[in-house]
């Protein structure tokens, strides 16, 4: 009994000195040179640009393909500097490709953005969804925040630079999207080209991470997350089977009914919590900020991993997505008339999947769920990304961009919950990165794929200095 006393307290002493150490760097004061922005031309632009209604669809054919050239020709035309400057190419259905001769060809770097937007439903917004008007100090349009504004900001950081004199060490691409909305075949036609061309960049950044607060309880900073990868997408149909007829004399079980008990169950089993390569870096980087009771389990994640897991649960929201394959029923159908049962009833499902997850282990799972005569299949299926390195030169430059546009922020590593078109570039790159250069909250980042789209035009400033401060060590 002595000894199990002795190991007890030596594992809390052990805890608790963990905990104590892990804290927060002192790195002083951080002392950068400000960034002159064109702060008027930038909004000014971004308002133009969100004028044209550049509406994706997954059947190009009904793309109103005139929207979209001429979007592309008024980008060009806003910026003569790094149109002059730059090896131009169109590929694919829509996407724009700008190359910025550098000094050396040895390390390029690819800055992404794509202009193609969602649709909206206007009636249920406030001011036009295309009007691009600053009202109060807002500038309210679709692809304000999604994503026209990360394109303005690389697009005004290098016109300033060009005119300045300004040459890459390295040469610098700019690509640019026109259906990443739809998961079109503009990226993937760029990094064709790449490979094609024996281009293999050092680094490429598209959007993904923001600054964020109210992640965390008891962490008063704001964390500036940058993605390291993407989790996988799937989409499921759960099929339900059962005798037709009429609705006035049921079977115990409906179709519909089988239905809906596998979709509960689904809610009620999830994925098991996972404590990832992203996940654990952005525990490591908040830990340290977070209250004593939190810097405990933070500071010891080697014994607190299941408990990690429990308190995903709790957190919910964002932190449980980052630490579990998530699952979203999203769309049901039945019988077509309400007095008729239907043989077949059928729920789609939406997937994402953890790095470490699967197809075969998840259909495993999906089964492991369903109801008497219910079955599923995949109808896609996309891998994970794999994971960008934080240790890289390429890591180290955003990461001090990050850091020296919003200086009080803890800039960290996390895993990207949506998915964006540079994964299609991990096929040439190590080191691909996600994150748009705003400082959003909790209500902003709601907005994304919603009504009312809109962000506040001293945060398009912010988005140009970033980019500056990134491009200039390129």
């Amino acid at each position: 009994m002595k000894i199990i006393i002795i190991l007890l307290i030596a594992l809390i002493a052990v805890m608790v000195f963990n905990a104590v150490r892990f804290k927060a760097a002192d790195n002083g004061p951080r002392t950068v040179e400000d960034v002159k922005v064109n702060g008027d031309r930038a909004q000014q632009n971004l308002s133009t640009l969100i004028k044209f209604e550049t509406v994706s669809n997954a059947d190009y054919d009904k793309t109103d393909k005139a929207v979209f050239a001429a979007y592309r020709a008024k980008l060009k035309e806003l910026y003569p500097n790094v149109t002059a400057a730059s090896e131009y190419k169109e590929l694919g259905n829509t996407a724009m490709l700008f190359k910025i001769k550098g000094k050396s060809s040895e390390n390029p770097s690819v800055l992404m953005s794509h202009y193609d937007v969602v649709p909206v439903e206007e009636d249920r917004w406030q001011h036009p969804p295309f009007c691009g008007e600053i009202i109060d100090g807002v500038l309210w349009g679709r692809g304000t925040i999604d994503t026209k504004i990360t394109m303005v900001g690389i697009m005004e950081a290098l016109e300033d630079l060009l005119a300045d004199g300004f040459m890459p060490e390295n040469d610098l691409y700019l690509s640019f999207g026109g259906d990443e909305e739809v998961g079109g075949i503009s990226a993937p036609a760029i990094v064709d080209y790449m490979e094609a061309n024996g281009i293999k960049p050092a680094l490429v950044l598209d959007e993904g991470g923001a600054v964020v607060d109210g992640v965390f309880p008891g962490v008063n900073k704001p964390i500036a997350v940058i993605g390291i990868g993407e989790k996988g997408i799937a989409q499921v149909e759960f099929t339900a089977t059962s005798s037709g007829g009429h609705s006035s004399t049921p079977p115990v079980h409906t179709a519909v009914g089988k239905l809906a008990k596998t979709i509960v169950n689904l809610e009620n089993k999830p994925f098991k919590a996972q404590v990832t390569e992203p996940v654990a870096g952005l525990f490591r980087k908040v830990g340290p900020h977070s209250p004593f009771a939190l810097r405990m389990v933070f500071g010891n994640m080697w014994l607190f991993k299941g408990l990690l897991g429990r308190l995903a649960s709790v957190l919910g929201g964002e932190i449980n997505a980052m630490m579990r394959t998530t699952v979203a029923a999203t769309m049901a159908q039945g019988s077509k008339q309400h007095n008729v049962l239907p043989n077949v009833a059928t729920a789609n499902v939406n997937v994402r999947l953890l790095n470490n997850v699967n197809q075969q282990q998840a259909q495993a799972h999906f089964d492991s769920v369903c109801s008497k005569d219910v079955t599923c299949r995949f109808i896609s299926y996309q891998d994970a990304s794999p994971y960008a390195s934080t240790e890289s030169q390429a890591w180290h430059k955003v990461e001090k961009a990050v850091g020296d546009t919003w200086r009080d922020a803890i800039v960290s590593p996390y895993l990207m919950l949506a998915g964006s078109d540079s994964r299609r570039f991990s096929r040439i790159c190590r080191d691909v990165y996600k994150f748009s250069a705003m400082a959003l909250s909790k209500e902003e980042r709601g907005l994304i794929h919603n009504d009312n789209e809109r962000i506040a035009v001293e945060k398009i400033d912010q988005c140009v200095e970033f980019f500056h401060r990134l491009i200039v060590q390129l």
